[in-house]
């Protein structure tokens, strides 16, 4: 299967600027040197604690925000080089469904103006095909034509999300970010929003790149997944194998932690010690081993390279690659004793 998104050592650093403006204090390191590949028509999961660049890598996806280092590659060809009136035309095949219905629509636009305002942007349709489309697009999302000019403030938190969706597919894409699209939203609403998602995806023939922290949603709606820590690709792959069996330590914690209806089971609990280390000062070594329960001493200068363990499932962690064949001081692979400060706490 050929793939739609292709990120090439990828990595965005945001500048932290000292008391005086022109003085550059250090770099916010969101995402660091993450390669990963996601194929035409299925729906890739990006999981991960907050603040580790899940949305961050996605926004680079779709152009909103350009890497400091490495290539994006839609369809083949390198996004962030493009001419400008280009990379305007390739951006519609790409769209993003964001978290929050309720500050992702204006209050002051009514649903027709919403929805239809990607069409005006674009500016090749008339009002009379405009507003046809408007109400195909609401009929699609499980809304109707008596929507039409009622505003955001009408709807309940579902409902504008479906709008937002509406207005998400409005252009036709072929690449859909969908950032955490059902975590605002009540429990009861929570499983239609993800159905409709699914509908949707084999109605129009979408690829989705489906950002969430719950693990339940990813394991039902992804077919591939990828697990960031602190910017950084932990394990990668098909979903099935990555759920049966996890590889790395942080990976394990957070399945660990999915909350399901089978109390009768046994389940090993895993509780991560410390806080995630500073962006700006990010460990030299793998970048979990602070918190991590079955750390060795190498892992804490030694990065783990990110190497496939079986087919289409890829780890970064010395317990399953093992250390770079180097000259490694003597007690490298055993256990770490105690337990170290995390840096910029």
């Amino acid at each position: 299967m050929t793939e739609i998104m292709t990120l090439r050592n990828v990595s965005v650093h945001f500048p932290v600027r000292g008391f005086l403006p022109f003085l550059k204090k250090g770099e916010i390191q969101a995402v660091s040197d993450v390669s990963l590949g996601v194929r035409r028509g299925e729906i890739f999961g990006l999981v991960g604690e907050s603040g580790c660049g899940k949305t961050t890598l996605a926004n680079t996806m779709v152009g909103l925000v350009k890497p400091t280092a490495g290539q994006v590659l839609f369809e083949g060809v390198d996004l962030h080089s493009l001419p400008r009136e280009e990379f305007k035309k390739t951006r519609r095949r790409m769209q993003m469904i964001f978290q929050d219905p309720f500050s992702s629509l204006n209050p002051r636009f009514n649903v027709y103006q919403l929805v239809s305002e990607p069409m005006v942007i674009r500016g090749e349709d008339d009002e009379e095909t405009m507003k046809a489309r408007v109400v195909e697009l609401l009929e699609m999302v499980g809304l109707s034509a008596q929507d039409l000019y009622r505003y955001p403030s009408d709807f309940s938190g579902g409902q504008r999300q479906r709008i937002g969706i509406a207005r998400a597919i409005s252009l036709n894409p072929t690449f859909l970010v969908c950032d955490e699209p059902v975590s605002a939203l009540d429990v009861s609403i929570h499983a239609q929003i993800l159905n409709l998602l699914l509908e949707l995806q084999e109605r129009l023939n979408l690829t989705y790149v489906f950002i969430s922290h719950n693990l339940a949603d990813v394991k039902k709606m992804c077919d591939r997944l990828a697990v960031m820590y602190l910017g950084k690709l932990m394990e990668a792959g098909d979903a099935d194998k990555i759920f049966a069996r996890p590889l790395h330590p942080y990976t394990q914690a957070l399945i660990a932690a999915v909350l399901d209806i089978y109390f009768s089971e046994e389940r090993e609990i895993v509780v991560l010690p410390g806080d995630t280390p500073s962006p700006i000062n990010p460990p030299p070594g793998c970048r979990f081993w602070q918190r991590c329960p079955k750390a060795m001493r190498g892992c804490k200068t030694v990065p783990p390279a990110f190497l496939e363990v079986e087919e289409d499932h890829f780890v970064a962690c010395h317990l399953v690659n093992g250390f770079p064949n180097q000259d490694l001081p003597e007690g490298f692979d055993q256990p770490m004793v105690g337990r170290e400060k995390v840096p910029g706490r």
